[in-house]
């Protein structure tokens, strides 16, 4: 059985994050999605939505076999325990292939590293938590 390993905040859900669940569904038999700890989140600002939220949110979809917290200590931890064949990126998410696939080989961790495409939005649709959020503040606000 081929394990996918699939991470991300999925801080407020949208068709973007199913996309990105489905393509990586698709790319094996299991999914195991590692929802970023708030702590870990450096590239935009934090969750809104606490970590148990998010987990339970994720796990609550259809392509989701699995889900669980990141370390907070260390990213590659629970990867390492999953034993994935393949790790799935989102088509906008920040991290170099090369670096990672390097770091990966580092731990010992043999598995494939695949970017799923993206999605286009159809009218009005926001495929961003940060879209989301502006959208309401903007109207809301």
């Amino acid at each position: 059985m081929s394990r996918v390993v699939a991470q991300g905040t999925f801080d407020i859900l949208h068709p973007g994050h199913v996309h990105y669940l489905r393509e990586a569904k698709a790319m094996g038999d299991q999914l195991h999605v590692i929802v970023a700890r708030a702590a870990n989140v450096t590239h935009k600002p934090d969750p809104i939505v606490s970590e148990p939220q998010r987990v339970e949110m994720v796990e609550a979809l259809d392509p989701v076999d699995h889900a669980r917290l990141g370390d907070p200590d260390d990213i590659f931890v629970p990867i390492e325990e999953i034993d994935p064949a393949v790790i799935a990126l989102g088509h906008d998410q920040h991290h170099d292939i090369e670096k990672l696939e390097a770091r990966l080989a580092e731990r010992g961790i043999d598995c494939t590293v695949e970017r799923v495409s993206g999605r286009e939005p159809d009218e009005d649709e926001l495929l961003s938590s940060g879209r989301i959020i502006d959208r309401i503040l903007q109207e809301r606000g």
